[in-house]
């Protein structure tokens, strides 16, 4: 797949998953060590034209850079289970389909130092460009498992011994009133239309993050992120 920014490529490149870049003339520092680095691995440096790049790029922001990048492994439920060092701490998006949301969220697992994403395989925003994007490089490090079913993902982390929390506004209790030290998984659902009905029913809690302005919701990247770093409050203080 295809990845463009510095950022990205930069972390693509640490994770050693670049198999080829092509670079623009112009002078950048962070662009210097990029190709530094790539040669250093012996990836395949091609210099081309600005407008070389934007034709790969479909025009989005590349910052003189675009990365051919090697697909991640594939990951199950339970790999992301048994790979946690700690706790598990995994986030399942349902339905969640727009590149920079999920490109988002996947910054902030890693962040939080989340073990891994679970998400559907079907109507699912691709990983590359703006997702990638949107991740600053953390694509190139986060552990994503695809599934044909969201709701029979839950079934499985319950029966690895995880703690499904979905976050959905009408719920009466709040996100900071579970213990998420267990390990846990919190599931986001689109904007919108939130978690769909099977995801809901088979969470193991519902919670509800308070909203004291005008505005009824939050952006679901923002919301996970709240979730995620909450769990690490709680953590940190155990």
């Amino acid at each position: 797949m295809l990845i463009y920014g510095i950022n990205p490529v930069l972390e693509a490149l640490r994770a050693k998953r670049v198999t080829l870049i092509r670079v623009s003339p112009r002078a950048d520092d962070r662009l210097t060590e990029a190709v530094r680095l790539a040669e250093q691995q012996g990836v395949r440096v091609e210099r081309v034209s600005g407008d070389e790049l934007d034709r790969l790029g479909a025009r989005q922001r590349h910052q003189g850079v675009i990365a051919d990048v090697a697909e991640a492994g594939s990951y199950s439920v339970e790999d992301l289970v048994i790979g946690a060092t700690a706790a598990p701490l995994i986030v399942v998006l349902d339905s969640i389909e727009d590149p920079h949301n999920v490109g988002a969220i996947l910054r902030t697992v890693d962040a939080a130092g989340g073990d891994g994403v679970v998400r559907q395989s079907r109507h699912a925003a691709r990983l590359d460009g703006a997702a990638a994007a949107a991740s600053a490089g953390a694509v190139a490090h986060v552990k994503i498992a695809e599934v044909v079913n969201i709701a029979r993902a839950i079934e499985i982390l319950k029966d690895s011994g995880v703690w499904t929390v979905g976050l959905t506004g009408d719920a009466p209790q709040r996100y900071d009133e579970v213990d998420l030290t267990v390990p846990t998984a919190i599931v986001v659902g689109a904007e919108g239309s939130g978690l769909r009905r099977l995801v809901r029913e088979r969470c193991d809690w519902l919670v509800s993050i308070p909203m004291r302005g005008h505005v009824q919701s939050l952006n679901v990247s923002v919301a996970a992120g709240i979730a995620l770093f909450e769990a690490v409050r709680q953590r940190a203080a155990k």
